[in-house]
């Protein structure tokens, strides 16, 4: 290898030393209610990645439409997928099971340092989706 190659390559070690993976189950139920993403709150560091995992059948990991920062990529997982998303931009995300978003399950991920109060709520939002929001955004206080 050559010398200017190597030390690009090596530079970039730190970056991903410092990236975590979170991992996330797609449930039926949990204390928090019924059709749960455990964790439903997930604060992230740029390049952070997270494991959706279709922990009971019949799950999936979506962005919601319009709920996603600036530039940020939204994406859909398959029904009983597993999925690893790196989230990059920073901002709220909101992800929903596409299937019970009706029932509210829903989930937020931050990424960065902004506080909750500057989250921005699309319009249109299911209201089961609206009050699992405001019940995650309670509690992450």
């Amino acid at each position: 290898m050559r010398p200017i190659f190597l030390a690009a390559v090596l530079s970039l070690l730190p970056l991903a030393a410092q990236a975590e993976t979170f991992v996330v189950r797609m449930l039926n139920g949990n204390e928090t209610g019924g059709m749960a993403f455990e964790p439903d709150f997930l604060s992230l560091k740029p390049g952070d990645k997270v494991k959706f995992l279709a922990s009971q059948r019949g799950h999936n990991a979506a962005t919601i439409d319009g709920f996603l920062p600036q530039g940020a990529l939204p994406f859909k997982g398959k029904i009983n997928e597993e999925i690893e998303i790196t989230f990059t931009e920073l901002g709220f995300y909101g992800i929903k099971c596409t299937p019970h978003y009706d029932m509210g399950m829903v989930m937020l991920v931050r990424v960065g340092d902004l506080t909750v109060s500057e989250m921005k709520i699309p319009d249109g939002l299911r209201p089961g989706a609206i009050k699992r929001i405001g019940q995650i955004v309670e509690r992450s206080q």
